[in-house]
């Protein structure tokens, strides 16, 4: 059965570049990103490790543990993180778990047969702080990941958990938001106390909270 959007993210052990790690106790109270790669020494992989890299300072600021995944064995691993530190200017500063046996890319599901049948496909899975799945995205194999786009999702999900507003398409942070409409018009006059644009009596606008 497929893990959905609120399920509770597989836990599993696994070695990495950083040491052996049980994956929820080394997330425990933090948001997490996980997200898979077909296979080490791949040109887009190598990308995508290197700009991960140089976006840590970024996901530290979220207070978000980042790992990456790749179905290789832990040796060889250390051979593709000095390619990754030449070619793309900065070092693998997150762990890297060798899933060669492929254990946890079968338990999230990152394997899809008709695209291949044993390397994974581009899969990205933020974490809550409850361990629970708040977002998953899949690239095919040919398609780099936009990790910008994974940073302003978890803006928008860092702020959409503390307060009852949505973010429209495009949303940046600190743009304006749309206030749910689970919140009437008088338990917004609360929480919301400088007003709204009510575009429609369901389109509701506001400033960010906290911006």
């Amino acid at each position: 059965m497929a893990l959905l959007i609120g399920d509770t993210a597989p836990d599993f052990e696994a070695d990495t570049t950083e040491g052996r790690i049980r994956f929820h106790d080394y997330i425990d109270g933090h948001w997490a990103v996980l997200f898979s790669h077909p296979k080490n020494y791949t040109p887009v992989c190598t990308t995508e490790l290197g700009y991960t890299a140089k976006l840590k300072p970024e996901f530290d600021k979220r207070g978000v543990k980042v790992m990456g995944l790749s179905v290789d064995k832990i040796e060889d691993h250390a051979g593709w993180a000095k390619d990754i530190e030449d070619t793309q200017g900065a070092a693998l500063n997150f762990p890297l778990i060798a899933d060669h046996d492929r254990a946890v890319a079968t338990k999230y599901e990152m394997i899809h047969p008709n695209a291949d049948d044993s390397l994974t496909v581009r899969s990205v899975f933020v974490i809550g702080p409850d361990k629970k799945i708040k977002l998953k995205i899949e690239y095919p194999a040919s398609t780099g990941r936009n990790f910008d786009e994974v940073l302003r999702v978890i803006d928008s999900l860092q702020l959409t958990a503390k307060h009852k507003v949505a973010t429209p398409v495009n949303w940046k942070n600190g743009e304006d938001v749309i206030i749910v409409p689970a919140v009437s018009d008088e338990d917004a006059k609360g929480q919301f106390p400088d007003g709204w644009n009510a575009v429609r009596p369901y389109l509701r606008i506001v400033k960010q909270p906290g911006a």
